[in-house]
Order: structure tokens, then C-alpha cells, then sequence
């Protein structure tokens, strides 16, 4: 037998769920819309129902896909998202009794980074700055709140990541913020240890100054800064939090 007879040929199913995927990755079909009846999509690729039906599966199974039941049924396309990335993430840190300590350590090491290369882009007084002000300005204007405070400030993080230009690690690290979010936002909720005003204004002065540096461009001042402020951090919400392992549920909270 060669080596080309020995190659598994896909299923007409796998060839269906391809073409469909490719449709939903490219955007030519977009969020929400709705797949061809099974007539029209039977007609397109002229496969039998059972194949049909598998692809549909597969798309399911990816998360591409969500299937209506009734008269207003249909195939419900989804685009990948960051919550849903984050949220698989989060099972199989679950499924591997990773810890929020194992998280915030990933993030000490990979969000610094982050925030030099804001700091050293070229268009960082549109592409990066006007987003931060943005944050820290609805920090402030909603300081004495800690329901709202604590999901503000952890936005201030997300849009630090968001704004890197690097899209692999966009989606890679910016999984991670919203893990240790979900947590972080357990930990401070309002049937929770309360944080301190203290804790609180220290941790917006960080952030103006890690601000001040990505807006003047010094890289490895916002690097240092970013270090320093995420040590803090996981001090503070670490010692009020238990080091359990992640939960994935927790995710829903923070979509």
C-alpha cells in the first residue's frame, strides 16, 4: 500500500462542516445569521441527509453553530469569541486543578509584556491612549462603587492587552485577564471581604501612571510599572481569596 492509499480521505460530512466553517471564519456568513433550510443546503452541496446532519453536528461540537427547535428553528451562526475561548481555557485549567495563583503567575510574566509593546507603538496616541484614558476616566467617575469599581479596573487590564497589536496574543492573554477577572470579581463582590479605599486608590495611581509611560513611549518604564502593579495585586486578592482550583463557571459572570 503507498503512502498516498494509506492517507484517511475526509467524510463528505467533514468536507460540508469545512466549507460551512470557512463561510463563518471569513465573516461571509456573520454572527446571528441563520443557515439555508436543510432543502436549500441539500440542493448546495448534494449530499444525503445523514451527512448533512453530521456536519451540522461538527459545527455544533466547534461552537460555530447553535440549533433552534420550533417554528422559528434553524442553525444560529456564532462567531469565535474571547468569552468562549476564555471559557474552554478555563475547563481544561479545571480539568488540571489549575489555581487563580497559577493564572495571576502567567499574567505577572505575560501582561508586562504587553504593556511595553503599547508603549512602543507608533500609533499609540490613537490606537492605545484614548482607550486607557477611557478606562481610568470611568474608574474615577464611578470610584465609590465597589460593584462597579472592580470590573472597571479590570477592564483598564483588558483594554492594556487588547491594544498590544499582536492578535495571537490578543486572544492567548486576553483569555487568561478574563479568567483571573471572573475570580478577581468573586473574590471583591459585594457579599465578599470589602477592598479598601486605600487598596482601591493605589491601585487607580498605578494605573495613571502606567498611562503616563505608554503615552510618552517609555517601553521599559511601562514594563516595570505593569510588574510591580500586578504583584500588588495578586497580593491583595490572593490573601482574601482561596487558592482553589479555577472555576470554569465563574466565566459567565463577567461576559
Amino acid at each position: 500500500m503507498t503512502r498516498a492509499q494509506r492517507i484517511r480521505q475526509p467524510r463528505v460530512a467533514e468536507i460540508v462542516a469545512a466549507r460551512l466553517r470557512d463561510d463563518i471564519l471569513s465573516g461571509r456568513l456573520k454572527e446571528g445569521d441563520v443557515l439555508p433550510s436543510q432543502d436549500g443546503l441539500l440542493a448546495e452541496f448534494g449530499v444525503s441527509p445523514p451527512a448533512l446532519r453530521e456536519a451540522i453536528h461538527i459545527l455544533e461540537m466547534d461552537g460555530l453553530i447553535s440549533v433552534r427547535r420550533g417554528n422559528m428553528g434553524g442553525a444560529v451562526v456564532h462567531q469565535p469569541s474571547a468569552d468562549r475561548t476564555a471559557h474552554m481555557i478555563s475547563m481544561v485549567l479545571q480539568s488540571r486543578s489549575a489555581t487563580p495563583a497559577d493564572v495571576s503567575g502567567a499574567l505577572m510574566h505575560l501582561e508586562p509584556i504587553c504593556a511595553g509593546m503599547c508603549a512602543a507603538r507608533d500609533d499609540r496616541m490613537t490606537e492605545v491612549v484614548p482607550y486607557l484614558e477611557a478606562e481610568i476616566g470611568r474608574q474615577i467617575e464611578q470610584f465609590d462603587s465597589l460593584s462597579q469599581y472592580v470590573p472597571n479596573a479590570r477592564r483598564f487590564h483588558e483594554a492594556l492587552v487588547s491594544r498590544c497589536g499582536n492578535e495571537a496574543m490578543i486572544v492567548l492573554i486576553g483569555s487568561l485577564e478574563l479568567i483571573w477577572s471572573a475570580h478577581e470579581s468573586s473574590v471583591w463582590s459585594d457579599e465578599g471581604d470589602p477592598m479598601q479605599h486605600k487598596t482601591m486608590r493605589a491601585a487607580l495611581r498605578d494605573h495613571q501612571r502606567l498611562l503616563d509611560a505608554i503615552r510618552d513611549g517609555n517601553e521599559a518604564r511601562a514594563v516595570r510599572l505593569a510588574t510591580d502593579h500586578l504583584a500588588a495585586a495578586r497580593r491583595n486578592t490572593l490573601a482574601v481569596g482561596t487558592d482553589k482550583t479555577i472555576e470554569a463557571k465563574l466565566i459567565s459572570s463577567v461576559q
